[in-house]
């Protein structure tokens, strides 16, 4: 008799460890999410990009914006272009959408690789019965299963389950029971292909890297594009340093023909052209300061920071552009460059793996027109009563068979099918369209960048002939031999001269920086965006 009441204390013992298995938190779920996740896009990115690990999906708790949000004065924030860049990273809306979808991809995948790992399952049940106010039955059970698909198709499903039962009338104590299933099912024909069985794991895998590539293009591309308004935000500033400046010209020389007017030298209306135009100037300003107001606010905006932040861009950053010679882009040879484009441009190195994907996916949706042939096999066993855990009957059932399923109608199958080879079209389309367009993007490119350098180095001896212009006026005018017109005409000119020498100075960098980053050669680091000189070497461009 003491056997049965040894199995019954395993019974119990098995119930109790059951219900005892203490369940994940929300909070420990979600690390050890982050874990699988870092792990996976650690290495997809130093793979691809030779990228360090420490990417992180949340955002920080000291970043910028927070320490900034709610301060009622804040200092002047002032930034230069290195600065603007991590502060963007770190704060930037845009930037957080891209890490999120990342981090979205590599989540994926873990789903899809644990669909072919392993599925554990642990439940269990306990109810009490009756009729009425006569006692009943109390039944208690647990039941661990696991499964798994394999490569091949085939997939296996076991489990274990005891259960405890007891009748409340007799006073008895509980009955323990067990039972053990095994089924193996294996496709022959349709769906046994190993690449339409892994089908699901092959485009996470591959959606993984597509998202890897995108978020490694974005970071270059946003970059450039925060370069690209800090930039309009110095010509802004510069405007208005020129403006102030042509402002003081015109008002001392108002005070000079004023005094030169009541001394009979100058008549009323060469004072009153100056004073006309001072007053323009003054309405300039205005506009310029308010311009200039609202591009810090966009600015602001971008980087991720609250619109309020008062923002002091470096200027010395121009002086950082005018030491750029930029000869180089006359030796670039087009040819050269187009190959380059297509070799590494990440967003085509996508497009095209979309083409293969649209193959693949071709191949799965035929083979679900084909027959299906399963074969399958399942054993189930129940323990003696008292004796759960011991599974030694001969009289143990088990099957095994064959089941089918003739194609007879397969509208739905058909349909996807024939829409599977559309969507391998329209994926070549969307790749010869892309082809083209960084084709036409690097010849414009480079017809860009060596036309605005060209009108940069033009621009520059505008000021310097507009500079002499004005200094000869000035020396005219105190002889008597030119108007007060013409002075203003040529200070006029040299304001002309110096915003447009400065746009274009602007525009032949940006023309450049947008070159580069058509091509893929363009990289953000912490130092700011460097350019790949290496693989300027090792693609030849130059002759």
């Amino acid at each position: 008799m003491e056997r049965p009441v040894l199995t019954q204390r395993n019974a119990l013992i098995w119930l109790s460890l059951s219900l005892m298995l203490s369940c994940a938190s929300p909070q420990e779920q979600a690390e050890a999410a982050d874990e699988e996740v870092y792990a996976l896009l650690d290495a997809r990115r130093e793979a691809l990009f030779d990228r360090p690990p420490g990417f992180q999906v949340d955002r920080e708790e000291q970043a910028l914006r927070a320490q900034l949000a709610g301060k009622a004065d804040t200092e002047p924030l002032n930034i230069n272009l290195v600065q603007a860049l991590q502060i963007a990273a770190e704060n930037s809306r845009d930037w957080q959408d891209q890490r999120e979808s990342l981090y979205r991809a590599a989540l994926d995948l873990t789903l899809e690789r644990w669909r072919f790992g392993w599925r554990p399952t642990l439940t269990g049940n306990a109810t009490v019965s009756g009729t009425g106010t006569s006692g009943g039955d109390v039944n208690a059970g647990t039941d661990l299963g696991v499964s798994r698909l394999f490569g091949s198709g085939a997939t296996v499903v076991g489990g274990i389950g005891v259960n405890l039962l007891r009748a409340i009338s007799s006073g008895d104590g509980f009955d323990a029971l067990s039972s053990l299933s095994l089924s193996v099912t294996q496709p022959l024909l349709r769906g046994a292909a190993r690449e339409v069985v892994m089908e699901p794991l092959t485009q996470s895998e591959r959606s993984l890297v597509y998202e890897v590539r995108n978020y490694e293009r974005f970071r270059r591309t946003f970059a450039v594009d925060i370069v690209r308004q800090y930039y309009g935000v110095l010509r802004a500033l510069d405007s208005l340093s020129n403006e102030y400046a042509n402002r003081e010209r015109l008002k001392l020389l108002r005070e000079q023909s004023e005094a030169l007017a009541e001394a009979g030298i100058r008549t009323s209306i060469e004072v009153d052209q100056a004073r006309q135009n001072e007053l323009r100037s003054e309405v300039q300003i205005l506009q310029l300061q308010a311009s200039l107001e609202g591009q810090l606010d966009a600015f602001a905006i971008t980087l991720g920071l609250p619109v309020e932040t008062p923002l002091v861009l470096d200027r010395a950053e121009l002086d950082v552009l005018k030491q750029l010679d930029g000869a180089d882009l006359e030796l670039l040879k087009i040819e050269t460059l187009m190959d380059l484009a297509l070799a590494s441009r990440l967003d085509y190195l996508t497009v095209r793996d979309r083409v293969i994907d649209a193959e693949r996916r071709t191949r799965i949706a035929a083979d679900a027109l084909r027959v299906g042939l399963d074969l399958e096999a399942s054993v189930n066993s129940t323990s003696g009563r008292d004796q759960p855990l011991e599974f030694r009957s001969p009289r143990t059932p088990w099957a095994f068979g064959l089941s089918f399923d003739l194609p007879v109608d397969r509208l739905p199958e058909r349909n996807i099918y024939r829409s599977s080879l559309l969507d391998l079209d329209v994926a070549t389309r969307r790749e010869e369209a892309l082809r083209d367009s960084i084709l036409s993007q690097i010849r414009d490119g480079l017809r860009q960048a060596r036309s605005t350098r060209s009108t940069y180095l033009i621009q520059v001896n505008a000021v310097e002939l507009a500079d002499r212009r004005v200094r000869g006026a000035k020396l005219s005018l105190e002889a008597g031999r030119a108007s007060t017109r013409d002075l203003l005409e040529a200070q006029n000119s040299l304001l002309s001269a110096q915003n447009a020498a400065t746009s274009a100075l602007i525009s032949f960098s940006l023309a450049r920086l947008g070159l580069y980053r058509d091509l893929e050669l363009l990289d953000l680091e912490d130092s700011g965006i460097q350019l790949d000189s290496a693989s300027l070497e090792a693609a030849n461009l130059m002759p």
